[in-house]
């Protein structure tokens, strides 16, 4: 410090022991029973997963600061610990180039580019776990658990099926690698508040208003008596990420509000949405979208809940009514800039009144952009940006997407007609009336959208095949082609677009057994059943996904309508 100066900055002045090196270090002994638990559960390919994205996360720290020429911050661990973040939010089995391209990700796009800790918008492995899924959606809800492919306990709870809450709660379940064990989560937990590192208010509030709205859904929408909502209501924050999210990522200092009221409106619109989402949503999580979401809305909730200064509010009144004059001569500006100090030439006041006009122009230009309407429009114009950017990319795409698609349907008819020598779509008929018809009849929610003619060889007609689109999914539209010979005999059914649940829903298309059962029959409608084929008409569910099922069998029931109303055929 140079003699005759003082350093001054602004109250108040908080003397604390902590570093961002400690606070780090406790996140990371806080995540070593989920760490231990997901080894465990999931054995080598889980330790080789965190030690990648430990390790990538740390590497693409160092090498972006030394590329943008900033200082070297690897060893203040936070790189260490969305790394170890990353890699609890993956499945198991997920390749390891995919993890290291989240990582990158994380580290240099949602951080680095954004300043580095602390200036980062959105939690970077929330977001790296996002672009994963939304880049690599099959890989990253194929969950295998004890070497079987199946549906995390969630999943499996939308779909109808039985969970057990004690495996949940333990984490003998599918999932991703932390998520899985409540316990292992909730030690961590304990230790972070003991230790003072995380505040009770976000996760409490977040998790209790999750609690108010699934006990409320399960007793008023599900009819369930109070205890087995309870139960309901249990299973729903053992599995998941709901722990996980809500102690160890919601609580980010970096994108959650500071004041006191920010984080209990922070918690409770993190709670509402992770209901929408689970139960309303096409996914049985939620919490990552959730949380990512609740992240780029912290700056209008401070906004809001900002504490007064001190004095703010007072009646402002020009100056030269409250100090008058000194010196026989108007001491102020006369532009509430405050009163000229004594003692200076003319010059001297000109230069001092310029500069604290410079400084009130500085001053509310700042106020401006720390003010509620700029902070929305602002993200208003990001979003306007962005989605102009994706009408750009879709339009540029669109097309070669398309003939993919129409490819990829050609190919399929060899499997549904492949009887057939050609195949050419029918314009002629008028699937609209026929096709209502059918729907109203049958009461599904499918719509047909192409008629194909398969030819023989000669070019006769030996039968049709009906693109229909089924609207009844677990995980959104199934779209199929069902081939018909002339007498309504089932020639053979194809998945085109499907997007259930791995080693669930996607049975349907992954095991040609359930496709098969179709194939042959003559029948006026299928019915499914779980119990097992004793009758023609019958088709045996997929275990544990019943939903698919029936939205298949109800598509192909309307397809046999459809045929029987347009082409006849004998019963």
């Amino acid at each position: 410090m140079k003699e005759g100066f003082v350093n001054i900055s602004a109250s108040p002045h908080i003397r604390d022991k902590a570093s961002t090196t400690g606070i780090m270090g406790d996140v990371l002994i806080s995540l070593l029973p989920a760490s231990i638990m997901g080894i465990y559960n999931f054995g080598q390919n889980a330790y080789i997963m965190i030690l990648v994205c430990i390790v990538s996360c740390i590497l693409f720290e160092a090498i972006t600061e030394y590329i943008f020429k900033k200082a070297l911050t690897v060893k203040d661990l936070s790189a260490a610990v969305t790394g170890l973040l990353i890699a609890l939010n993956l499945p198991p089995e997920l390749p390891i180039w995919m993890a290291i391209l989240g990582c990158a990700f994380a580290i240099v796009v949602v951080k680095q580019m954004f300043g580095g800790i602390g200036q980062n918008f959105m939690n970077p492995a929330l977001a790296a776990r996002c672009f994963l899924v939304m880049s690599f959606t099959g890989r990253m809800t194929s969950f295998v658990y004890d070497g079987i492919t199946t549906a995390t306990p969630l999943t499996v709870m939308k779909a109808g099926g039985s969970t057990d809450l004690l495996s949940m709660f333990i984490g003998n379940e599918a999932g991703t690698i932390g998520e899985t064990s409540a316990a292992a989560l909730l030690i961590g937990a304990l230790y972070l508040l003991l230790k003072r590192v995380i505040s009770i208010k976000i996760p409490f509030f977040y998790i209790f208003t999750f609690s108010v709205c699934i006990f409320i859904y399960a007793v008023a929408g599900e009819g369930m008596e109070a205890g087995d909502a309870g139960i309901f209501l249990a299973k729903h924050i053992c599995g998941g990420g709901l722990i996980l999210g809500a102690f160890f990522m919601a609580t980010d200092y970096t994108t959650s509000p500071i004041t006191s009221s920010g984080k209990v409106i922070f918690g409770v619109i993190l709670g509402l949405l992770t209901f929408v989402l689970r139960i309303y949503g096409g996914s049985a999580e939620g919490v990552s979208y959730a949380i990512i979401i609740c992240n780029l809305l912290v700056p209008i909730i401070e906004m809001a809940t900002r504490p007064k200064s001190f004095g703010f509010g007072y009646e402002e009144k020009p100056l030269s009514e409250n100090l008058g004059f000194i010196g026989g001569r108007d001491s102020l500006s006369g532009d509430g800039i405050g009163a000229i100090p004594e003692g200076l030439t003319p010059d001297e006041e000109n230069i001092w009144i310029k500069e604290k006009k410079k400084e009130m122009k500085r001053t509310k230009s700042s106020q401006r952009k720390n003010s509620l309407p700029y902070v929305v429009i602002s993200i208003c114009l990001i979003g306007l940006l962005a989605g102009l950017a994706l009408g750009a990319v879709y339009d540029v795409t669109k097309e070669p997407i398309r003939k993919t698609a129409d490819k990829n349907k050609q190919e399929s008819f060899s499997t549904v007609f492949p009887e057939a020598a050609s195949y050419v779509e029918n314009s002629e008929i008028k699937i609209s009336d026929a096709a209502k018809k059918a729907k109203e009849i049958l009461n599904v929610k499918a719509d047909i959208n192409e008629i194909w003619d398969a030819l023989s060889e000669d070019k006769t007609t030996v039968g049709h095949i009906i693109i229909i689109t089924s609207h009844e999914g677990y995980g959104g539209d199934i779209q199929m082609a069902v081939g018909l010979d002339t007498e309504n005999v089932i020639t053979g059914i194809s998945m085109l677009s499907i997007g259930e649940t791995a080693g669930l829903g996607m049975e349907a298309k992954d095991d040609p057994s359930f496709a098969k059962q179709y194939v042959g029959k003559k029948v006026d409608s299928f019915v499914v059943t779980k119990t097992g084929v004793s009758v023609e008409n019958e088709i045996d569910a997929i275990s544990q996904a019943t939903i698919t099922s029936k939205a298949v069998t109800n598509a192909v029931n309307m397809a046999l309508g459809f045929a029987l109303d347009m082409w006849g055929g004998e019963k």
